[in-house]
């Protein structure tokens, strides 16, 4: 076990195997009436991404998906949602701790978006101009869409 991995439980001394948590980090993706997605510019950021981020403890997907779309593009109302990809867990090299990514196809019953306190920038834009990008996130978007266009 790589101890200067954070997430790490060692349980040998009750007799179990090593154990591991992950961050759950969570992504919205919504699209409008013309196939658009909306992306954010999460501060610090300059790449377009999905509006999304790590659940907190305690939360349930929906609370989790509600609280993080309200902090990067104030979402606010109901919606539904539906699991549309699950990744295998990777180890975030920055932070040193395993992450599972969870995304969600959102459908909000109010489409109106604005920056929140953790995005700068909030647009809907056409997932073919993501396609040939060479940032990661923007290159998701694109691979996300085409999950949901089936």
């Amino acid at each position: 076990m790589n101890d200067d991995v954070h997430g790490a439980i060692n349980q040998e001394e009750l007799g179990y195997a090593a154990d591991y948590l992950f961050r759950v980090s969570i992504k919205g993706l919504i699209r409008n009436e013309n196939g658009e997605v909306l992306v954010v510019k999460e501060t610090g950021r300059t790449g377009w991404d999905m509006p999304g981020g790590g659940m907190d403890h305690g939360e349930d997907f929906k609370q989790a998906i509600a609280r993080e779309l309200y902090e990067e593009v104030r979402l606010t109302g109901d919606f539904t949602y539906r699991v549309i990809a699950a990744e295998d867990p990777k180890l975030l090299l920055r932070a040193k701790i395993w992450q599972m990514r969870l995304v969600f196809e959102v459908k909000p019953e109010n489409m109106k978006f604005e920056p929140g306190d953790d995005g700068d920038e909030v647009t809907f834009i056409n997932p073919e101009q993501l396609k040939g990008s060479d940032d990661f996130a923007e290159k998701k978007v694109y691979e996300y869409t085409l999950l949901v266009a089936k």
